[in-house]
C-alpha cells in the first residue's frame, strides 16, 4: 500500500519516525513535506495529503502537525479525504473499521512516538468492515439533509 505522510514543522521528527516504520511494514511511502524546522502553514500541508489521496497518489495518509488540529480540519475540506484525529490505537483502528477513514492526523507535541506508531500500526492493518456502517460512511460524501 502506498501511505502519503504530510506534516508542519512541529511534526517533522515523528513523520521521519512514522515513515520509517511504514517502509519497515512494506508500505511504499510519498513524503509531502515538509522536511525541516522553518515554520510552514499546516493547511497547506494537510490540503496536499488530500489531493493525494483524492487523485489515487496514496490509499492511506497520515497528517501530522503541532496538535493534530489544524491538519485534521485541512484535510477534511476535500470531500475526497475522511481524516480522523486520533491519540490511541483504539481510535486509528475504529477510524477504519466503521468510518473507513483513509487518513489519521496525530499531534506531535501531544502524543509520544511509541502511541503513535501504535496508532499508525493500527490504521495501517485494520479494514472497513462495510455492512451497517457503509450507509453512515456514503452520508459523509452527501451535503446534510434538513432535520427542522
Amino acid at each position: 500500500m502506498r501511505v502519503a505522510f504530510a506534516s508542519d514543522h512541529a511534526a517533522v521528527s515523528l513523520k521521519a519516525v512514522l515513515i520509517a516504520r511504514a517502509v519497515e511494514l512494506g508500505h511504499e511511502v510519498l513524503d509531502l513535506g515538509t522536511d525541516g524546522a522553518a515554520s510552514v502553514d499546516y493547511p497547506d500541508y494537510g490540503f496536499a495529503l488530500a489531493d493525494a489521496l483524492a487523485d489515487g497518489r496514496a490509499e492511506r495518509g497520515v497528517a501530522l502537525c503541532g496538535s493534530g488540529i489544524g491538519i485534521a480540519i485541512a484535510a477534511n475540506r476535500h470531500p475526497g479525504c475522511r481524516c480522523a484525529q486520533v491519540a490511541e490505537p483504539l481510535s486509528a483502528r475504529l477510524a477504519r473499521t466503521h468510518n473507513d477513514a483513509n487518513a489519521i492526523a496525530m499531534g506531535a507535541r501531544l502524543i509520544g512516538d511509541a502511541q503513535a506508531l501504535a496508532c499508525l500500526e493500527a490504521f495501517l492493518t485494520a479494514e472497513f468492515e462495510g455492512g451497517r456502517h457503509a450507509a453512515r460512511v456514503d452520508k459523509l460524501s452527501r451535503a446534510p439533509e434538513k432535520t427542522a
